[in-house]
């Protein structure tokens, strides 16, 4: 998707045309800048991108209006197909049939659209012939002569579109109102300047709580609005003083109401796309970023709940988000490790702050994942979930027992602890093993590699035999006087801070085997690879205990 948007988006000429042809086929401009606000605040796309695509997203709202115009289209013989009665029956027949019949989800959410555009159809005619007998109402025309007025006009269309939450509902309702023949050219421009006003309100909603970039995102197609109308607007009624067009008294239809919003988008499109540039710097300068902001950036942007609505999307922001978390645990480790041999008061507060940011990882995703769940996905969707919910909590834990190790080697550095030399050689064997299957295990996840995940368990195997074998070593030691009972304590802090590091990783391990065959049963597949010695586990047990011997 990422990729996709870069290309598509790349230029403001490919952006108009991506958010025209989005906002086209799902109809509303609103969703279309709402999803782009998501990108935004994800990191994945820029704000110069994201206007371009506003742009085209303006432009595509209009096509309902088009649609909407067919519901006004009479006649005889072959014009007769394009009728409301016709063009809707013929949807809804085709609808019902892929709704009741299909067994593909894909297939039935097409039946769900024709259908919604069926009762759009019928819910115009309805409309229209609803309204007709207001052309008779004197209420209703001096009503409409008060927006005649540009102010009342623009106001009465920016708070009807903003409670609507809709323009093209609102262009709708004005094109079923233009049946009437009461509508004329002085009243319908004004309120559709004030349509593409009122329709920011959601779009502004679906920004509350976003960072900086995706409230700037949000903001600019306020603005691209205000100035399309404060521009085209200014211009019309300054030319229309001097060279009197003589279009005030003209009635509308539904298609010239049509043409004239979709005028109206494209005219406001070709002034303010050149300046692409200048609107970003404007925005950015209007809405700024905090220092909180600016310090809180980071990985966890990625899971923007605007992006729940679309799973595909929110399942691989979570894919790409759980990576993050797994290498963050796995560097963390590492680091702890390294300050047993060179410890620092920075290097012990980088863990500390590490392993900080891991636990708000696991609080993240674990909600994201949830909210996630009960989203309609499929097969291979719900596994991804269900494999990154169960994992959450080990990557925690490494990045838990990274703090641990971290503690045994400050306590190491305070009480000057020193290791014998056979005991050095010894943790220095297991810290290799124990780094392989760290690396391996982190690896096995991000790549997804059934193959390297077979090879975590029968290294974990061996690292619980290394840990039991130094343990009674360093009895031994104890016996004979060459090690001291505090360095005993510290020595079993480490072996069982990693012999459970090794049974995480163990877990990782399982989980991409076993969810990837659809299951997730640990007991029964350490069964099997233990009793009946599957996936070459003896010559890969018997590898590792020749590689890591003491």
């Amino acid at each position: 998707m990422e990729l996709i948007l870069y290309r598509l988006s790349g230029t403001p000429v490919r952006g108009v045309l991506l958010g025209t042809a989005v906002t086209a086929v799902i109809q509303s401009s609103s969703a279309t800048s709402a999803m782009v606000v998501g990108f935004v605040n994800s990191g994945m796309m820029k704000l110069g991108q994201a206007i371009s695509v506003i742009h085209g997203a303006l432009i595509g709202t209009s096509i309902t209006g088009w649609i909407v115009s067919l519901s006004s289209v009479e006649g005889t013989g072959w014009v007769s197909i394009f009728s409301t009665e016709t063009l809707s029956a013929i949807v809804a027949v085709v609808g019902i049939i892929l709704r009741m019949f299909s067994k593909k989800q894909r297939v039935r959410h097409v039946g769900d659209i024709m259908l919604g555009f069926a009762v759009l159809m019928f819910g115009m005619h309805s409309m229209s012939g609803a309204v007709s007998p207001l052309r008779e109402s004197p209420e209703f025309i001096k009503l409409l002569t008060t927006f005649s007025h540009p102010l009342p006009g623009i106001l009465f269309g920016a708070a009807f579109t903003a409670i609507l939450q809709s323009a093209s509902a609102a262009v709708g309702i004005l094109q079923a109102l233009s049946m009437t023949g009461a509508v004329t050219f002085s009243v319908a421009w004004p309120i559709i300047l004030g349509i593409a006003i009122g329709s920011s309100v959601p779009v502004l909603l679906s920004a509350l709580g976003a960072k900086a970039d995706g409230r700037r995102a949000a903001f600019s197609y306020l603005l691209i609005e205000i100035l399309g109308v404060l521009i085209l607007g200014a211009l019309y009624y300054a030319l229309d003083g001097a060279l009197n067009f003589g279009l005030d008294g003209r009635i509308m239809n539904t298609v010239s109401i049509a043409a004239l919003n979709t005028a109206f988008r494209v005219a406001t499109a070709l002034l303010l796309v050149p300046f692409q540039k200048q609107m970003t710097r404007l925005v950015c300068a209007l809405v700024r970023e905090s220092e909180k902001e600016r310090a809180a950036a980071g990985e966890l942007d990625r899971l923007d709940e605007r992006f729940l609505r679309y799973p595909a999307l929110a399942v691989e922001q979570s894919r790409l988000t759980v990576n993050s978390m797994a290498n963050t645990a796995r560097e963390n480790l590492l680091q702890a490790i390294g300050l047993m041999e060179h410890y620092t008061d920075a290097g012990m507060e980088q863990v500390e702050q590490t392993e900080d940011l891991v636990d708000r990882y696991e609080d993240k995703l674990g909600t994201y994942l949830v909210k996630l769940n009960t989203q309609e996905l499929d097969v291979k969707q719900n596994q991804n979930v269900s494999k990154y919910l169960h994992l959450l909590s080990d990557f925690e834990r490494i990045s838990d027992h990274a703090m641990n190790v971290a503690e045994v080697a400050r306590e190491i550095a305070e009480k000057k602890v020193v290791f014998s030399d056979e005991g050095k050689h010894e943790l220095n064997v297991l810290t290799a093993a124990l780094t392989e299957i760290l690396n391996m295990a982190v690896q096995t996840f991000v790549e997804d590699d059934l193959n390297l995940a077979y090879r975590v368990e029968p290294l974990e195997e061996w690292i619980d035999v290394l840990c039991d074998e130094m343990k009674g070593r360093h009895v031994d030691r104890l016996k004979r006087g060459t090690c001291s009972l505090s360095q005993g304590f510290v020595f079993n802090d480490i072996l069982t801070n990693f012999e459970r590091v090794a049974d995480h990783c163990s877990n990782i391990a399982i989980a991409v085997i076993e969810l990837e065959a659809y299951a997730y049963d640990t007991h029964g597949y350490l069964l099997d690879l233990k009793e009946l010695r599957s996936h070459d586990f003896d010559g890969l047990f018997e590898q590792y205990s020749n590689k890591y011997k003491i």
